[in-house]
């Protein structure tokens, strides 16, 4: 069933994300008009994408019937907007967590989730193929019990994020230390694109330790490093009876036969294939970790990611389950202000129970 989606802040870049992967799969997603306020950008998005556009949000309720609406601008106004499609009860799919401080959280809870508001968030990163495929290695329980992990993937709360998923963690309190180390590296990409010229900047490494009494996450990240193309993204995770190293599985099996594995990618359209190209999936040994759902599509992974959002949120939309609500989107731009008051003090901070979190 194709579901029908509207776009707040259709003209910014993340937004584009969005229309690529509607025009990439139409048999799923159908965009349901954009609201765009300047009049300009919105006649170029229709001549670029084909897709109408509106000044406000009520012009554009007035034409269009979607299942739900993303949010995609920032700060206050998708605060604003999240509270008047609420008033609706209009499903929205806001593009990041809409609050930068603890007040904001809380005031979140208070005035949008205690009173019905049906808001989820568009966290891609845990439905990235090889996090999906780490995932499912660890929900096998061919690890044992998941006891530590160390996450260098992106900044603040979508490392937390993963962080507390690949832990299976909710929202259990935690002791965190932190540190920031400085020094220089050459520059590289940015949002704004590849590097102007060639030069050293100033470097800032984060690192944190989250202590959860019997699970650890280690938090490491450098500005821009996902963008990088002179650092390198890491991930692991340690079990009682194996690890996940990045792409390389250790597992020590009952019978004492150790076990060494790799996380490998098959894509359709290599060599004398000729299928299309796109990834097929992420196999470990003999077994499938990952499928990809939305084959023959040409996606790369952070579409991927995204369109599993939107999927979910289609679901969501018509009754289904949520999948990254604000309560959890909460907790973990929570952790990410207690590591920047871990690094900033130089303390031990201890997180507490909030109050979206008392009745979990």
């Amino acid at each position: 069933m194709t579901v029908k989606f509207s776009i707040i802040g259709g003209a910014g870049f993340r937004a584009q994300y969005f229309l690529r992967i509607a025009r990439s799969l139409p048999e799923r997603f159908q965009i349901s008009g954009l609201v765009v306020r300047d009049a300009a950008k919105g006649r170029a998005m229709e001549e670029a994408w084909g897709v109408q556009t509106y000044r406000s949000l009520e012009e554009l309720l007035t034409s269009e019937t979607p299942d739900f609406v993303l949010v995609s601008v920032s700060g206050r106004a998708s605060l604003d907007y999240l509270y008047r499609l609420a008033e609706r009860g209009i499903p929205a799919l806001t593009e990041t967590p809409p609050a930068a401080s603890l007040e904001e959280l809380e005031q979140l809870h208070k005035e949008l989730t205690a009173h019905g508001a049906r808001v989820q968030v568009a966290e891609q990163y845990p439905y990235h193929p090889v996090q999906e495929a780490r995932l499912s290695l660890i929900r096998s329980g061919r690890l044992g019990r998941i006891t530590e992990t160390t996450v260098s993937v992106s900044h603040m709360y979508h490392g937390a994020s993963l962080i507390r998923r690949m832990l299976g963690l909710g929202f259990e309190e935690a002791n965190i230390r932190a540190m920031r180390f400085g020094s220089c590296w050459i520059n590289g990409p940015t949002r704004s694109g590849p590097p102007a010229e060639d030069k050293l900047i100033p470097l800032q490494r984060d690192l944190a330790w989250l202590d959860f009494g019997d699970r650890l996450g280690i938090y490491d990240f450098t500005k821009d490093q996902h963008r990088s193309w002179t650092r390198s993204n890491h991930l692991s995770v340690r079990g009682e009876t194996g690890e996940i190293f990045d792409n390389r599985v250790l597992i020590q099996q009952d019978n004492l036969v150790p076990l060494q594995l790799e996380l490998k990618r098959i894509n359709k359209g290599e060599q004398e294939n000729a299928e299309g190209y796109y990834l097929q999936g992420i196999i470990c040994g003999e077994q499938w970790l990952y499928n990809n759902p939305f084959t023959p599509a040409r996606l790369y992974d952070d579409e991927i990611a995204i369109a599993a959002c939107l999927d979910k949120m289609s679901a969501y939309a018509t009754g289904g389950p949520g999948f990254y609500g604000l309560d959890e989107a909460s907790q973990d731009v929570y952790l990410g202000l207690m590591i920047e008051q871990a690094i900033q003090t130089g303390d031990t901070v201890r997180t507490e129970r909030q109050c979206w979190a008392i009745e979990k």
